[in-house]
């Protein structure tokens, strides 16, 4: 990317732009000088990282499938290696950003922060006030496998580096074929099989399905406790509106898309009405959940999970590990079902073709040894710290694959998965942190037949997902904004997604009436400046590679 002044990278995700406290931290003393401290770290590849146990305080978003980050095993394999002891301080999932923003604000962060969802745009500004240190001098000397991430992933350097010429975060690289394809939903085979049911191809014949699930029993027990369909808050995967709207309105994964070279949202359409009006008529049926619109992920998983007779028809998940365990036998239950076909026609699911997940690893400038920090990092990224922190322990969780296994993509597997995914555990660290996985990777795995998760997502996805595909050139790319389009940004994207996720809820649920509302919905999308902000994306896209 050529330069473009003082401009920053955005990455437009459903979530939004947070507001963001006054920048005010500085690096404590400590006693300890630069050079000194660059003594104590290894050379750049050599193992352990500092020469003296160092302590490291790492902040690291809550996660639902690691029981505990300074007990959990890898951590502890983690820091033999290295020498650096990890002081942890969890952040609550449910608001991990906004305590984010209340630590960055009263400067009392820590060395590293993990898994905060720091975005580029984010890091541009926290970096320019100097709260996070820019990377770019400890690649040149110490990233050996950041090094090789620029090698094996052509896009990675490039996305990664803000316009002011910094990397102020590492990523983590998951070239997943199945999860470019986030918005799927997963019915309850079983139950369609019960009732003497087909897959439902319409949006009429989705109602239809739902409402024998509410009232024929589908589980047997004689008792009216099954959930025709559910969803959860805290993930767009999980959002009702993803999956269903796909057959009202073509839209990327943020709500967005390109017509005849103009940015447009879709909740601002006439087939978003539509869509909202079918949500209402599920609901009003009694054949949606309410604690859909409340519940996290951690509770939509209880309900999957909970001991007795299923009750859980229809969800809207990346893959179905998100409300039932892995290695659970009602796995099998469930099948993906094709986007629905709405009622003109309309059947599309969203496409993400980007591969990394931003600012997962940032050091910031309370750092006492930034060099050890960045390695750490670095480390994170080679393949055995790969290996272990998103799936275990070699022998145990995994192991090399035997000649003549072959692989997801047919030919000879690299590695094979000994263990399901998707539980509460303490061995790995659940897929947080920096890690490389190319699609050469992901297609290595060994096909078990005896842990078909991987496989019937490969197939579910090529199958049922991708021949319905939205043309990636109507999806939003990442684009980049000036200084002062991203401060706009940052108070308009926030206010309106707040406004647009409660009349959403509000609709559905039927606390306000869509025919005598929808005009004014639209009236306060605009007093929000949702013209403004569509102004400032275009003035972006007009302006990048992606439009020339």
């Amino acid at each position: 990317m050529g330069k473009r002044g003082k401009s920053l990278f955005v990455w437009p995700v459903a979530a939004a732009f947070l507001l963001l406290g006054a920048c005010d931290g500085a690096k404590p003393e400590n006693g300890m000088g630069d050079a000194d401290k660059a003594a104590q770290v290894t050379e750049a590849g050599v193992l352990p990282i500092t020469k003296q146990k160092t302590m490291l305080r790492v902040m690291v978003r809550g996660s639902g499938n690691v029981e505990n980050f300074a007990t959990n095993e890898f951590t502890k394999w983690l820091e033999e290696k290295t020498n650096i002891q990890i002081e942890w301080e969890v952040a609550p999932e449910k608001t991990y950003q906004e305590k984010l923003n209340v630590t960055l604000a009263g400067g009392d962060y820590p060395d590293v922060l993990l898994n905060m969802g720091i975005s580029p745009n984010k890091q541009s500004i926290y970096g320019k006030d100097g709260v996070f240190l820019p990377l770019n001098d400890y690649i040149d000397k110490y990233g050996v496998e950041t090094k090789r991430m620029y090698a094996q992933v052509p896009y990675a350097k490039e996305l990664m580096t803000v316009p002011d010429g910094n990397v102020y975060a590492l990523p983590q690289i998951n070239e997943c074929y199945h999860c470019a394809y986030g918005q799927k939903m997963w019915i309850n085979q079983t139950w369609l099989d019960a009732l003497g049911l087909p897959m439902p191809a319409t949006t009429e014949q989705f109602y239809e399905t739902l409402k024998a699930f509410k009232e024929r029993d589908p589980n047997g027990n004689g008792k009216p406790d099954e959930i025709p369909l559910i969803g959860a808050i805290n993930g767009p995967s999980t959002n009702l509106e993803h999956f269903l709207m796909g057959a009202f309105i073509e839209k990327d994964n943020n709500l967005k898309y390109i017509r005849d070279g103009r940015i447009q949202v879709a909740y601002n359409q006439p087939e978003w009405k539509e869509g909202l009006l079918y949500l209402n008529k599920l609901y009003e049926a009694g054949l949606i959940a309410s604690q859909s619109f409340a519940q996290d992920r951690n509770q939509l998983k209880q309900l999957g999970t909970s001991p007795g007779f299923e009750v859980l028809g229809a969800v809207p998940a990346q893959n179905p590990t998100v409300f039932l365990d892995a290695d659970s036998l009602r796995i099998k239950d469930y099948v993906a079902l094709p986007p629905l076909r709405g009622p003109a026609g309309v059947r599309s699911t969203s496409f993400n073709p980007y591969a990394m997940i931003y600012g997962t690893y940032v050091v910031t400038n309370n750092a006492r040894n930034p060099a050890a920090a960045f390695r750490l990092g670095d480390f994170l990224l080679s393949e055995e710290a790969t290996m272990r922190s998103t799936i275990g322990r070699p022998g145990q969780e995994w192991e090399k694959a035997s000649s003549g296994e072959l692989g997801l993509d047919g030919r000879q597997a690299k590695w094979k998965q000994l263990v399901t995914f998707g539980k509460l555990q303490n061995v790995h660290w659940a897929q947080y942190g920096p890690s490389l996985r190319t699609n050469e990777y992901r297609l290595s795995q060994y096909a078990d037949p005896k842990y078909p998760l991987e496989i019937t997502l490969y197939n579910e996805t090529e199958q049922k997902y991708e021949p319905y595909r939205m043309d990636p050139s109507k999806t939003v790319p990442p684009l980049f904004f000036t200084s002062e389009q991203a401060e706009e940004l940052t108070n308009i994207d926030k206010a309106i997604t707040d406004y647009r996720t409660e009349f959403f809820a509000k609709v559905v649920t039927g606390a306000v009436d869509m025919e005598s509302e929808w005009n004014h919905y639209l009236s306060t999308l605009d007093k929000l400046n949702l013209n403004r902000m569509l102004e400032l994306y275009q003035q972006a896209y007009d302006a990048s590679r992606w439009k020339k």
